[in-house]
Parts: C-alpha cells; sequence; structure tokens
C-alpha cells in the first residue's frame, strides 16, 4: 500500500474522530438543559449518566458483533444511531425526550468508538498506532472544543441553542457517506469465535484490568471537567452561563492543543514516561482548582488539567491492544466499555455538589485523577502476541 493510498483511506477513519466527539456535547447541553427546565444537579446530570451508561452495556457485545460484521460495517451502523440521536431533540424537546436523545448518543457513540479505535489498526502500521490513535483524539477534541460554542453562538445570536444537532446530524451523515465510499480491506481476523465469558476473562490479566479501570477514570475525569466547569465558574465567579460555557470551550481548546502535541512526542517518546508527567501536572492543577477564587485562575487550571490529560485516553487504548493484539475485537470492546465511567462519577458528583457545593464536584474528579498518577506507576506492558 503506498503513501497516497495509505492516506486516502485514514482520512475517512480520522474524521469519524470528528463524529465521535459530538459525545461531549452533553457537557454543556447539562447545563442548558438544567437551565431549561430548572433542574438540581442531581437530576440534570442524569443526562451525562443516559450517555455514559451504555458503554457499560453495549461495548463487550459491540466487540463481539464486530467479528461478524467487520470493523468499517460496524462503524457505519453507529453513524446511523447518531444521527437519529441528534434528530430527537430537534423535532421534540421535554426533560423526557433529551434523556431519550443522549441515550441515543450514548449507544451510537459506544459503538462507534468500539468499532473506530481498532479500524485504525486496518489502515496505518503498528509502529504509527499509538501516534495516529492520539491524532484521532485530537481530531476529536477539536470536535468537543466546537460544540459549547455553536451552542453558545445559537442561544445568543440564534435564540436557540438546539440548532447545534440538526447540524451535527448533516456532519454525522456526511462523514458515513465518505467511509462507505472508500473501500478498506475487512481485516484478517484470526480471532475465534468468542462469548461474553471469554471477553469478560480478558479482566483476570492484572494489567488489562488496571488498564480497564484507567478507561474508566480517565473519561470519568473528562466528563466531570466537561460538566463541572461551568457550573464551579458560576459558583466561584459569579459568570452568567452563556460566558461560563466558554470555560469548557477553554478545556477543549487546551486538550485539543495538547492531544496534538502528543501526536508528534509519543512519536517519539517513551508513552510510560510522558503518562507519568502528564498525570503530576493534572493532579497539582486539580488540588490547586479547589482553593481558587479567580477566574484567571481558575481558567488556567482547567487549560492546564485540559492539556495534561488530552492524551492518556489514547496512551491506555495502545497499552491495552499492545498488550493483546490477538484479542484487539475483545480487547476494544472491554476497553471501550470503561467509558462507562462517564456514567459513574457525573452521579456522584452531582450529589458532592448538591451537599457542599461545587468544591464536591472537583474533590471527586481528583480521586479519579489519583487513581490514573498510580496507574502511571503501576501499569507494566510487554506485548503478548
Amino acid at each position: 500500500m503506498n503513501s497516497n493510498t495509505s492516506l486516502s483511506k485514514f482520512l475517512p477513519v480520522l474524521f469519524g474522530f470528528f463524529v465521535m466527539g459530538f459525545v461531549d456535547v452533553v457537557g454543556i447541553s447539562t447545563s442548558y438543559v438544567q437551565q431549561d427546565f430548572n433542574l438540581s444537579d442531581s437530576v440534570a446530570n442524569l443526562l451525562p449518566m443516559m450517555v455514559f451508561l451504555w458503554f457499560f452495556v453495549f461495548s463487550v457485545p459491540t466487540g463481539l458483533l464486530m467479528n461478524k460484521l467487520g470493523r468499517k460495517n460496524t462503524v457505519l451502523l453507529s453513524m446511523a444511531i447518531t444521527v437519529v440521536a441528534m434528530l430527537v431533540p430537534w423535532i421534540a424537546y421535554s426533560y423526557g425526550i433529551a434523556l431519550l436523545a443522549f441515550a441515543l448518543l450514548g449507544i451510537g457513540n459506544t459503538i462507534l468508538q468500539v468499532s473506530l479505535n481498532p479500524l485504525v489498526t486496518n489502515v496505518v502500521s503498528e509502529e504509527q498506532l499509538t501516534s495516529r490513535l492520539t491524532l484521532g483524539q485530537f481530531v476529536k477534541a477539536i470536535s468537543s472544543f466546537l460544540g459549547p460554542i455553536i451552542a453558545g453562538f445559537a442561544a445568543t445570536s440564534l435564540g436557540n441553542w438546539k440548532i447545534l444537532f440538526p447540524l451535527f446530524a448533516a456532519i454525522t451523515l456526511l462523514s458515513g457517506l465518505w467511509l462507505w465510499l472508500v473501500p478498506i480491506p475487512r481485516e484478517e481476523s484470526n480471532e475465534k469465535s468468542t462469548s461474553f465469558s471469554d471477553a469478560f476473562g480478558l479482566l483476570k490479566d492484572k494489567t488489562i484490568l488496571l488498564l480497564f479501570l484507567g478507561i474508566l477514570f480517565v473519561v470519568g475525569v473528562d466528563v466531570g471537567m466537561n460538566t463541572a466547569t461551568p457550573k464551579f465558574l458560576m459558583e466561584r465567579a459569579g459568570l452568567p452561563l452563556e460566558k461560563a460555557g466558554l470555560g469548557t470551550s477553554l478545556y477543549f481548546a487546551a486538550r485539543t492543543i495538547g492531544a496534538l502535541t502528543g501526536a508528534i512526542l509519543l512519536a517519539k517518546l517513551s508513552s510510560m514516561g510522558f503518562f507519568r508527567v502528564s498525570m503530576i501536572v493534572a493532579v497539582a492543577s486539580t488540588v490547586l482548582m479547589v482553593f481558587s477564587h479567580s477566574t484567571v485562575v481558575i481558567l488556567i487550571l482547567v487549560a492546564l488539567i485540559g492539556f495534561s490529560i488530552a492524551n492518556i485516553f489514547s496512551i491506555i487504548f495502545s497499552m491495552a491492544l499492545q498488550k493483546r493484539p490477538d484479542r484487539g475485537n475483545e480487547i476494544s470492546g472491554l476497553m471501550i466499555m470503561g467509558v462507562s465511567g462517564g456514567a459513574v462519577l457525573p452521579p456522584i458528583m452531582g450529589i458532592a455538589s448538591d451537599a457542599i457545593g461545587q468544591t464536591g464536584s472537583i474533590l471527586v474528579i481528583l480521586v479519579g485523577m489519583l487513581y490514573l498518577l498510580f496507574a502511571a506507576y503501576g501499569v507494566k506492558v510487554e506485548s503478548k502476541k
């Protein structure tokens, strides 16, 4: 496969990561839905739970389904579901409809993440895998960064923040058509037919278990920062939602820059050393954030956190694939099941913030950060063919 052919196949796969980033719109959407229906934090935080709950339910079944459908076809299925999810709240809008829409978004995004990450291995070499997955996270971060900006512009200038939904539906449809039209050879799988018990049996491997928990906590931290940042700025700095929402965009902007930096550096540096330095910076920034009241200081710390955790998901995911490349589809399903951490932390954060304010939310995030710091020093990976 020459470089031009390889690029033509990689680009539609890479653009799929842009669609993957649409799931992060749940952060700013939660704030708008909470405002529209006058909800408490604990009730509003059911929205991100409805998105990320499905990662726990569907990840492993998707990994098994992918053995039958193939990775590309599974990605296309996910995009069809995502289009439907984006159209639902535009056609009808209530708190119940919002829960339904975000449940569908979660199901579609679960299938997309399980299938798109290993599909990258169909179009790049093993040596390029970590840097290309990180490049995918860079594209995903751009999408995540744009969501709150589009919602804020639509709310203030167009009078309806929900305009972002049909826009995202159209982009998803175009992405699916592009991928469908580009011929990507189906993977030559030597993986035998597996069952649920076979897939979950991989968690008996201590390293795979620790990496699974790492995915759970890094996504929980990411979703937590996504949902907590506007509320933290509103509580500590007295900003209105439209301005506080820009704190989420700053977080994703920093994550975007961090992912691009990681895509470059991880092609040359040790991923474990990068992992450790990143988590030291993230933990220190989160601790300082708990004690900060200045808008400028809070924004700087939010940016540092976004920059430092931008590459952790890709590092952990690639470590898992390299640990058991012979079980790539099942490993992918297990790791993406860890994305259900986005459903675990927000309800806990909601309870904590209802009890002691937004400081409680940040403390819950800090717990997740501390596990990732432990994992950075405690996990060792040697490839097992």
